[in-house]
């Protein structure tokens, strides 16, 4: 097969879609030496991979004149008109877009599609309403012209077939996997790193976006409710700003809380697993979330770890976590109260976490994907 993936979408500072497509292409390169690869991207993620591997080549995709507000519909321009003439040029069979959208035209390659979530369909508060319109547009129309899509949880995949009316032969669950990188580190090492970015006591770990989806209002409600109980823990909040992140701000400083919440930003990935290992807890009580790579990444890495009761977030865990009703302040905060004040069950979901996590592979779903594109590709020749 000639295989195009399109990793354009893979930002400066890639955080969960991102790292999805940088860990599966890595993945890909490791075990297929037969298949013919061409990569786009707007980086130098992968030009490694075209040194090292000569069935890979990687198409540069020119985004020096795509302006930071203009940046989605300049590269939805792009995927419309110059990757389809760079298919035909390269002779492609299947195309795999790692995030929502795909060409209206490909010429004779498959296409495969790879939708993460449906939150802008689901929980369209979590949106700006332009956002929200371009994600729901672009990603019906997507699933109504793939002949694949790729989804990593069941909980997305039910969601997919409800909500887009596609057909379930179409639709493959795909688990994603924490990076090798994320191992325990010596919580004294850990201890290092977090007070380079704030945090000199012990601390609760809360990892992605800031976004109301995230529901860090409650955590900080919880926070607070436990600061006043005398469980007194800092919060260390990872993660880059986005839609309507002041209101977290906000409400910390009306708590008189901004000496125990730290909002960090962005963190390199080089720094993550000391701070998880760090952590006295990792806290993801998200409302949403297609598959939740934190909570894996934090289990990874030894964090006794708290999530959400529902969505993928409780598919991914599984029992090595203590779950926890997303929608409640009281839930939250029993359910931290029990996990900084008992010793055994941080050592005993620190050790379940661990197993947990080592479940899932990006070579098991680089296994699976290639697959997907294997079903594509012959089915495009019985055509």
């Amino acid at each position: 097969m000639r295989i195009a993936i399109d990793a354009s979408s893979v930002p400066s500072s890639p955080a969960g879609a991102g790292i999805y497509a940088i860990e599966l292409v890595r993945a890909l390169a490791r075990r297929d030496a037969h298949d013919g690869y061409a990569l786009f991207t707007r980086g130098t993620w992968f030009d490694d991979i075209a040194r090292d591997k000569p069935n890979w080549r990687v198409e540069h995709v020119n985004a020096r004149y795509w302006p930071a507000r203009l940046a989605r519909p300049a590269r939805l321009a792009w995927e419309h008109t110059q990757l389809p003439a760079a298919l035909d040029r390269l002779r492609i069979d299947v195309l795999h877009s790692t995030h929502h959208t795909l060409p209206l035209c490909s010429g004779g390659a498959g296409r495969v599609v790879t939708i993460h979530d449906v939150t802008f369909f689901r929980m369209p508060e979590r949106y700006p309403p332009a956002r929200r319109l371009y994600m729901q547009t672009l990603t019906r129309l997507s699933a109504r012209i793939a002949d694949a899509i790729i989804v990593p949880s069941r909980a997305v995949r039910d969601d997919v077939l409800r909500l887009l009316g596609v057909p379930d032969s179409r639709v493959a669950v795909v688990y994603e996997a924490a990076s090798a990188d994320y191992l325990p580190v010596d919580r004294a090492a850990g201890a290092v790193i977090a007070a380079r970015h704030g945090v000199n006591q012990e601390y609760v770990l809360s990892v992605g976006s800031l976004e109301p989806g995230k529901n860090r209002a409650r955590l900080i409600h919880a926070m607070r409710q436990l600061r006043d109980e005398g469980v007194d823990y800092a919060l260390l909040v990872v993660g880059q700003k986005a839609w309507d992140y002041e209101r977290d701000v906000r409400l910390v400083n009306e708590f008189g809380m901004r000496d125990r919440v730290v909002f960090a930003g962005y963190v390199p990935q080089a720094d993550m697993p000391a701070l998880y290992s760090g952590a006295t807890a990792f806290a993801c009580p998200s409302l949403y979330e297609g598959f939740g790579l934190p909570v894996l990444e934090a289990m990874a890495c030894g964090a006794p770890t708290l999530t959400s009761n529902l969505s993928a977030t409780a598919e991914v865990a599984g029992d090595a976590a203590l779950l926890v009703d997303p929608s409640s302040v009281t839930a939250i905060r029993d359910g931290l109260r029990k996990l900084l004040t008992n010793d055994a069950l941080r050592a005993r979901l620190s050790e379940a976490g661990r197993a947990r996590a080592a479940e899932f592979s990006w070579d098991r779903a680089a296994d699976e994907t290639h697959a997907v594109y294997q079903r594509v590709f012959e089915q495009r020749r019985r055509k």
